[in-house]
């Protein structure tokens, strides 16, 4: 079968076209940690300083990361997350929590997050209507874009 030249509309892809390139979550990571100077990102991520500064451009663009000027001379910026780019910190949050559980030894944390509560983080995702811990057999997919379905598009 032949792919689409139009896939399934998705949230997911759309979000993935701004925060999937190689090295833009670990920006985030770093500057939910804290740590927004250039320098500061090239080190703990690793990106080529050409690549880091089109991801950073690219979320600045799309309202995730913000510039704030913290030196005249030379002209310096540090980067923030927005009220946008804090909504994903929950998305790093769960990320990190599967990556220790599934690809890590036991106890071989790199890091642990700790909540206000004193106790290290254990992220879970929860409906905001009724409380309850998200689990996948509690979910039914509803499409809402006409011409698709839950297994793929209808015919023509």
């Amino acid at each position: 079968m032949a792919a689409r030249k139009d896939p399934r509309p998705c949230s997911i892809a759309d979000t993935l076209a701004l925060v999937g390139e190689k090295y833009s979550l670990l920006v985030l990571r770093e500057v939910c940690l804290g740590n927004g100077r250039f320098d500061q990102l090239v080190r703990n991520i690793g990106a080529p300083r050409d690549i880091l500064a089109t991801r950073l451009r690219r979320l600045v663009d799309a309202g995730i990361l913000a510039k704030h000027l913290y030196s005249e001379r030379p002209q310096r910026f540090e980067y923030r997350p927005t009220p946008a780019g804090l909504e994903l910190e929950p998305v790093l949050m769960t990320l990190m929590a599967w990556g220790d559980r599934h690809l890590r030894a036991e106890g071989d944390r790199p890091m642990v997050l700790e909540h206000s509560c004193g106790r290290p983080l254990a992220p879970a995702v929860t409906c905001r209507a009724c409380g309850d811990e998200v689990r996948h057999e509690d979910l039914t997919a509803r499409p809402r874009t006409p011409g698709w379905t839950v297994t793929g598009p209808t015919a023509a």
